[in-house]
């Protein structure tokens, strides 16, 4: 979860599948620690603050019927969701991806792209764009009224 709009897209279809299978939901979030001698950031802060958004997101986003917990790491985002996922025993991994192409993905790299490639179980990625799952319940009374 990087807090854009696609990550929350992820976030509720991740959701929905767990509440569907009874699954326990994992979110994480990454602090990017940048790379050079020259980095003296207080980490803890700067998770301290990811951790109180990245629970306040889930809970209005993911919101009941679904078993999850919120973490907050510092490092290199590819390593440490790959580090999580074996960590956990994931099932299945879902995430968004920025959908970049050409120069910019050379030069910005590719979360997802390592993710993939590296992961120890399938990747769902979300491109800009995908719709966010409808609520069950407009899907159930879909369902009734077709079949009435």
């Amino acid at each position: 979860m990087d807090f854009g709009a696609n990550s929350v897209t992820a976030l509720k279809i991740a959701a929905e599948l767990a509440r569907e299978r009874g699954a326990a939901l994992y979110v994480l979030h990454v602090v990017a620690i940048p790379s050079g001698p020259e980095v003296s950031l207080d980490f803890s802060k700067l998770e301290g603050a990811a951790r109180t958004r990245l629970e306040r997101l889930v809970r209005e986003k993911v919101g009941a019927g679904a078993n999850w917990e919120a973490h907050v790491r510092s490092g290199a985002p590819a390593f440490e969701v790959l580090r999580a996922a074996e960590r956990w025993g994931a099932d299945l991994i879902v995430m968004a991806t920025h959908g970049r192409k050409g120069l910019k993905h050379l030069v910005l790299g590719s979360v997802a792209e390592s993710v993939v490639r590296e992961a120890p179980c399938p990747v769902l990625t979300i491109r800009p764009g995908a719709a966010p799952p409808a609520p069950r319940r407009a899907a159930a009374t879909r369902r009734a009224r077709s079949e009435a």
